[in-house]
């Protein structure tokens, strides 16, 4: 990206209040075109908030999002997919009842809006869920459920893909292979923001991070200097990751 390049995604200053408590306090972040940005921190700090309001599911109390020069945060979250944005979720929300093929059709179909839907047949070999497409989605397992959560987003053509927690719960085969799909979607000009706890994972992943504790930013950087900075191994990493 040009040093006068405008970002995809620019987050100023947003808050967001759950009766007395503050989940989101002042967070100021970009995301350029490309870019693999993970979110990190611990419980509570605000990272699924963020997520959930810059995919149209809660609405700010102040502050900006803009993505491509569009305003977000007055939209429903199926308009913020037109726009190309998705995400997926820590606890998958497929349509139980229909198969793997029929979920990620249905998505093709209502998702892209104007925008050209992908061969949902490419995404499921891609995510290795094509010797699955006739299965109901409820008898999926949990890892398979995941990744029918990713087809799904991705059937919906986005440029800004977020991902919630995905990797939770995948052995360490099934994480290399996701973190290299990730890799790859971001190799294939797709741009991500990524939520997770597996720190290994973030750091194979992600071009930077951005690093929250009680729903404010603390650090920016690459993850290796995350694991170095005194504010986040004292409120995230534990005495443990200290040099």
């Amino acid at each position: 990206m040009s040093r006068n390049a405008v970002p995809m995604l620019k987050v100023e200053s947003i808050t967001k209040n759950f009766g007395g408590f503050r989940a989101l306090d002042g967070v100021s972040f970009h995301l350029n075109e490309g870019e693999v940005l993970g979110l990190v921190g611990p419980n509570g700090s605000g990272k699924t908030t963020c997520i959930n309001a810059i995919s149209g599911i809660y609405g700010v109390d102040s502050g900006t999002m803009t993505f491509r020069n569009r305003q977000l945060g007055r939209q429903a979250p199926h308009l913020v997919t037109r726009l190309g944005v998705n995400r997926t979720y820590q606890s998958p929300r497929p349509f139980q009842s229909l198969t793997v093929n029929e979920n990620v059709v249905v998505a093709a179909t209502y998702g892209p809006g104007s925008r050209v839907a992908p061969n949902t047949d490419e995404i499921l070999e891609f995510l290795e869920l094509d010797g699955l497409k006739d299965r109901v989605a409820f008898e999926l397992n949990s890892a398979q459920q995941k990744m029918l959560d990713l087809a799904r987003a991705l059937a919906t053509a986005p440029s800004l893909l977020l991902v919630d927690e995905l990797a939770a719960g995948f052995n360490p085969s099934e994480l290399s292979r996701l973190a290299e799909k990730l890799r790859g979607l971001a190799r294939q000009g797709m741009t991500l923001l990524v939520v997770e706890h597996l720190l290994s994972f973030i750091e194979r992943v992600t071009d930077r991070v951005i690093v929250l504790n009680a729903g404010r930013e603390i650090f920016e950087g690459v993850m290796s200097e995350a694991a170095r900075d005194p504010n986040v191994v004292r409120v995230f990493l534990g005495k443990s990751h200290a040099a």
